[in-house]
């Protein structure tokens, strides 16, 4: 080891910093989101997050039986974002054909399923 330490140009390296910290500067800001106490505090409770496949509902038998072919989809093959065509084919796994005409899809569009040229 050396005594000596590196010499650096003054404009490449700055070695103290302490003389310009922003944090102590006085900026207005549009909207001040910092308050004395913690938001959790004032509701009461941790924020939940929302997922719709747990939301507290009942679920139909056949609703259950994709979600649950779907995780085991997922599980098998670490996929933990399956594109449409393996979801489609977990719904040939469990037996679903077109077998109907279509009809108006669901939602409050009144559009209908877009044909596919064969």
């Amino acid at each position: 080891m050396t005594d000596k330490t590196p010499e650096f140009a003054p404009d490449l390296c700055v070695a103290d910093r302490r003389g310009n910290d922003r944090r102590k500067r006085q900026i207005p800001v549009a909207v001040e989101r910092r308050s004395s106490k913690d938001r959790r505090e004032e509701r009461g409770e941790r924020r939940r997050q929302i997922d719709p496949t747990t939301c507290e509902r009942d679920y139909t038998n056949d609703e259950i039986e994709f979600m649950k072919s779907m995780d085991q989809y997922k599980r098998d093959n670490r996929r933990p974002f399956p594109t449409w065509s393996e979801v489609l084919e977990v719904l040939r796994a469990l037996g679903y054909r077109k077998t109907a005409e279509q009809t108006q899809m669901p939602g409050l569009g009144e559009s209908m399923p877009p044909q596919v040229e064969a």
